[in-house]
């Protein structure tokens, strides 16, 4: 496969793979042990952790073209490879002894809840002791650490703090439309102490170890990436299955051939063209910016709003792209033993989560008239 990362290339290995166990893993709500272990064997946690501690600083439009290999065969998994990743650059705020002792081993995966819970974390001799609830820890099943994002008592810091998965209680809320395998759970932690060393101030370059590139990007913008690919994948994996439908499949009560339906011709071509376009956009944004920060050490706020817009657009387009498909498809695209149900199901849920919102176009065009922006994306 001439030009494909080699990382892209055992994403596409894995296809049948994830096409045997996606109906269970959507059935199951988490991936299946297989699932996990060929993960962990490819590397694919590991993808934005320092190559100091054996992780690949993958480029973000690579990391992007992953996420989206993954899902054009399974969406929830996809999913879970990118939020893993996003809290994995953890790795490069810790020291590097803890960062080692933590995400060197396989099975060295982190997973968290959003920001925004209304608990403190009470600075003690050496450390810190929280107690509270956190949600949609995607990844969590697999994961052997937790985190969660908190304000100091007494300040206005906000400190990620990192504990292992056994000091939790994890409860089972992930009941959802699509992208059900990623077991996004709710875990709790009592009066836990967790020690200095384990907790940073995320995205910070006060508390920032490595000196990558990679790592002036944010993990928000990171997440809204390949969170893009995930979008985009999933829309790819409708349209081959649209193509792949038999040349000779009719619609009831018409008189020729779907392939010979000039609407269903015409929304082929356009869905395609959505796809390729909102696709060069994100990818190509994605170099730019990094071409940028690797001669100049930042990127600039409109960079960062146009990682945003990118990364917004490429999931609103996908999921324009497989809603149309999907309609195309017949009532056969409803059954569940076809490739179509599970990707809808999938995109939509996709498209409702923080990295899709519409909200995100008004901030972007805030910052490009040189106002700030009102939301935080």
């Amino acid at each position: 496969m001439t030009g494909v990362h080699p990382q892209v290339a055992r994403a596409l290995a894995l296809h049948p793979l994830l096409t045997r166990d996606g109906d269970e893993i959507d059935q199951r709500r988490e991936l299946t042990a297989d699932v996990v272990n060929a993960l962990k064997d490819g590397g694919f946690f590991r993808m934005l952790q320092p190559r100091s501690i054996g992780g690949m600083e993958l480029k973000p439009s690579d990391f992007s073209r992953v996420t989206e290999a993954l899902a054009a065969a399974d969406g929830s998994t996809a999913w879970v490879v990118c939020q893993s990743n996003g809290c994995a650059m953890s790795a490069a705020y810790l020291d590097p002894r803890v960062a080692q002792q933590m995400f060197g081993p396989l099975d060295g995966i982190l997973a968290w809840g959003p920001p925004g819970a209304p608990f403190e974390a009470e600075p003690v001799p050496g450390g810190y002791r929280i107690s509270g609830t956190w949600r949609f820890a995607s990844g969590c099943q697999n994961a052997l650490w937790l985190g969660a994002h908190v304000k100091v008592a007494g300040t206005h810091e906000i400190r990620t703090l990192l504990f292992p998965k056994s000091s939790a209680r994890m409860t089972d809320i992930c009941h959802t439309l699509g992208l059900r395998g990623t077991a996004s759970n709710e875990y709790t932690v009592e009066d836990l102490f967790v020690p200095a060393e384990r907790t940073m101030l995320r995205d910070q370059a006060i508390d920032r170890r490595e000196p990558g590139p990679l790592y002036r990007f944010g993990s928000n913008q990171l997440y809204a990436s390949g969170f893009a690919g995930v979008g985009l994948g999933i829309a790819r994996g409708l349209v081959d299955a649209f193509l792949a439908l038999p040349a000779a499949k009719t619609s009831r009560g018409a008189g020729r051939p779907l392939r010979e339906n000039n609407v269903v011709q015409s929304q082929l071509a356009q869905a395609e063209a959505k796809w390729h376009s909102a696709r060069a956009f994100l990818h190509t944004t994605l170099d730019d910016v990094y071409d940028h920060v690797v001669r100049h050490g930042e990127m600039t706020e409109q960079q960062g709003a146009m990682i945003r817009l990118a990364s917004t657009w490429s999931i609103n387009q996908s999921r324009e792209a497989v809603t149309a498909l999907f309609h195309c498809a017949g009532s056969a695209a409803v059954f569940e033993d076809q490739p179509f149900e599970r990707r809808l199901r999938d995109i939509h849920t996709v498209n409702q989560q923080a990295q899709g919102r519409q909200l995100h176009y008004e901030s972007v065009g805030q910052i490009m008239l040189g106002l700030r922006a009102e939301n935080q994306f």
